[in-house]
């Protein structure tokens, strides 16, 4: 085998003098080097070579595709047929600034840039804003909202449940609503987070939750799966309806214009009593007209609700409200669509 080998060697070296163009010079690849080539095949006859000399002729083997490969690259250097050492075509300083696109600059999404100006509102309220967990249990989704366990709105084909909920006594789930930040903040209220005298609760609240939450609705113009709202919770001695009426007043006229005006109609939700579906009387845009849109509910936090996150309803009090900030954006910028929101379409974001 190792004699095969030499001869091999000499063959090539030899035919490789006789190559004297590229074309006589890919057909010496092609049949030396080639994966249909001479060494190729060479190199099949390994499992002929009995095991004691396999080292040895697999080191040969190594070297003859080594010397043969080297005197291939020397030809083409000899010959003149090599590929150029630099690319074709200008050359490109790519520490120069770019130009395709240096004039646009970037900018917050719609969802984003309404999301601050709701906040930014209820800031000079004197809100401040509070987050909460995307992945939420039950208690704090349902059961701490005074949803009780047969309520429609637990129906697992309605909810985006983590755990199976009739395994599993607090299940997991992507939160379905805000509310859940509200839960949250009043439970640590509870615990003096802030109050400093080992335990007295840590009020009044006054904050607004802006955030993503989850239902599985079937997806068109108007619904999507994944949404954005904004919800407020106010808790202090001596809340009323009253106060929240002129709350959401000052914000629709603060947002909206001076002429802006609210409408309250008494509705049902299990974590306020008494309930009621806000309508706002604004004009989105300046080419619209005055008119009443339904912006959301709102009500005075239920006693119970209170009371299960350990605040004492006898002495404390609070109202609560929450809008969809999808709503807002489509009707501010006349978006007709709500898929367009999330499509990342440069076509449509460059427009806003």
């Amino acid at each position: 085998m190792l004699e095969q080998l030499d001869q091999l060697q000499s063959a090539g070296l030899s035919s490789l003098q006789n190559a004297t163009s590229a074309e006589t010079l890919e057909q010496w690849r092609q049949e030396f080097l080639g994966n249909s080539g001479k060494v190729k095949a060479a190199m099949g006859g390994m499992k002929d070579v009995p095991r004691d000399l396999k080292a040895a002729v697999g080191a040969r083997m190594n070297a003859l595709k080594s010397e043969l490969e080297e005197a291939f690259k020397a030809r083409q250097v000899s010959l003149g047929t090599t590929a150029p050492a630099a690319p074709s075509g200008p050359m490109i300083d790519m520490t120069e600034p770019g130009t395709l696109y240096s004039t646009a600059l970037g900018r917050k999404h719609i969802i984003t840039r309404v999301r601050d100006e709701l906040v930014e509102v209820f800031a000079r309220m004197g809100f401040t804003v509070a987050q909460g967990p995307e992945l939420e249990d039950d208690e704090h989704n349902f059961i701490k909202l005074n949803i009780p366990a047969q309520h429609p709105a637990r129906d697992p084909g309605d909810n985006y449940y983590i755990d199976n909920p009739l395994r599993t006594k607090v299940p997991r789930m992507l939160r379905s609503q805000t509310s859940t930040v509200q839960i949250r903040v009043m439970e640590a209220a509870t615990k003096g987070g802030g109050a400093g005298d080992g335990g007295a609760p840590a009020l009044p609240i006054k904050i607004v939750s802006p955030g993503r939450v989850y239902r599985p609705d079937e997806v068109d113009a108007t619904h999507s799966f994944m949404f954005h709202q904004i919800e407020g919770l106010y808790i202090d001695r001596g809340v009323s309806m009253a106060d929240l009426k002129t709350c959401l007043l000052q914000f629709a006229k603060a947002y909206f214009g001076p002429e802006a005006n609210l409408r309250l109609r008494p509705s049902y939700f299990p974590f306020t009593e008494p309930s009621a579906e806000v309508d706002l009387y604004v004009r989105l845009r300046a080419d619209q007209p005055w008119r009443w849109i339904e912006m959301g509910g709102c009500g005075m936090v239920d006693p119970a609700v209170l009371a299960m996150c350990g605040i004492d309803p006898e002495e404390w009090s609070g109202f609560a409200f929450g809008f969809g900030i999808e709503r807002l954006a489509m009707g501010k910028y006349a978006i007709p669509d709500i898929r367009m929101l999330f499509e990342n379409d440069l076509r449509f974001l460059r427009q806003l």
